[in-house]
């Protein structure tokens, strides 16, 4: 019987492979500044300093995407927990340290960014952002102990876990923008996405290696993740009524968590054509498959459904309303 490699195993045979992974990072990642991204020019004081304080007219967002621009931001706001997270999985040694300060720092510039954006645009209340803000990172994020308790101290499920999360805070990012109607503002979440997608890259490519050294262990890390997924902001103030507008409105739903998240990692790994499983790691395969068929399937159709009836139902509504 093949023992599970323990984290500290798992962190010194990948090093080389995450060394060549931050050194391709740097090469491809391009520097660029927040202040570069807000329209400075449109701000004001507010009433502490002479001004005039937020009030909902002087927003020119709509309700979606105030909505999405909020839920983006307070899920980059609690960078101090997922730093936590990656620092104690990977490590502060060597090239996981190297990648843990700069992934850290690149990550920083987001939320950096957007509120900048949002407080000079007044596009949402600052007062009800910062007190968000508050309860959020009071809060802040931990991966559920019971998806890790087997994966080697939590390496392989964290790895898992944000080579899926930074592609689907990518999309979250783009479609946010289009939404904004905003040229400058799409701008600003086109570049916070060209992070992400990055950040994806290197642990998706990391994720990979550790298939080749664990697969066994590997895939049962990813299928739990798959099958468990929950988006970092999902302890937020307000995040339920957030998401459903969001994914009611196409900037992150059901069928986009499928067929631009998951589905092109799992082909970018090869799950369903390796060769190189044990029945551990069949095993896991087979219940993905299982999981995936009953998503497209079963889960999606529910809830297109669903969605098409609710805004059906909104523009039967606001007809009526302009009819008055």
């Amino acid at each position: 019987m093949v023992r599970d490699l323990t984290q500290t195993q798992l962190l010194t045979e990948l090093e080389p492979i995450a060394e060549k992974e931050v050194n391709r990072h740097l090469a491809m990642a391009k520097d660029w500044h927040p202040h570069d991204y807000v329209p400075w020019d449109v701000g004001g004081n507010f009433a502490m300093l002479g001004g005039i304080d937020w009030e909902p007219e002087q927003s020119e967002l709509s309700e979606v995407a105030r909505a999405a621009m909020i839920t983006n931001l307070l899920t980059e706001d609690n960078l101090p927990s997922y730093h936590r997270e990656i620092a104690t999985n990977f490590s502060l040694d060597g090239a996981w340290g190297t990648w843990v300060g700069r992934w850290t720092a690149e990550e920083n510039r987001h939320s950096v960014v957007m509120r900048d954006y949002l407080v000079v645009t007044r596009g949402v209340d600052p007062v009800a952002l910062e007190n968000d803000r508050m309860t959020h990172m009071g809060t802040g994020f931990a991966a559920p102990s019971e998806l890790h308790e087997h994966d080697g101290a939590g390496f392989l499920h964290s790895v898992a876990y944000v080579s899926f999360q930074e592609l689907a805070t990518r999309v979250s990012h783009r479609n946010t923008g289009k939404v904004c109607d905003d040229p400058i503002a799409e701008r600003m979440l086109a570049r916070v996405a060209a992070d992400e997608n990055l950040h994806m890259i290197f642990y998706r490519n990391m994720c990979a290696a550790a298939l080749d050294l664990a697969p066994d262990q590997a895939i049962e890390a990813i299928v739990r993740v798959i099958e468990n997924f929950r988006m970092p902001g999902h302890s937020m103030p307000n995040f339920r009524r957030h998401g459903v507008l969001m994914a009611k409105h196409g900037i992150y739903d059901l069928r986009q968590h499928l067929e631009e998240v998951v589905n092109p990692v799992v082909r970018a790994w090869n799950l369903f054509d390796r060769n190189d499983f044990g029945p551990r790691g069949e095993s896991a395969r087979d219940s993905l498959a299982a999981f995936l068929y009953n998503l497209e399937t079963a889960q999606i159709p529910r809830f297109e459904e669903q969605r098409d009836r609710a805004l059906a139902r909104d523009r039967a509504r606001a007809e009526a309303f302009s009819d008055r």
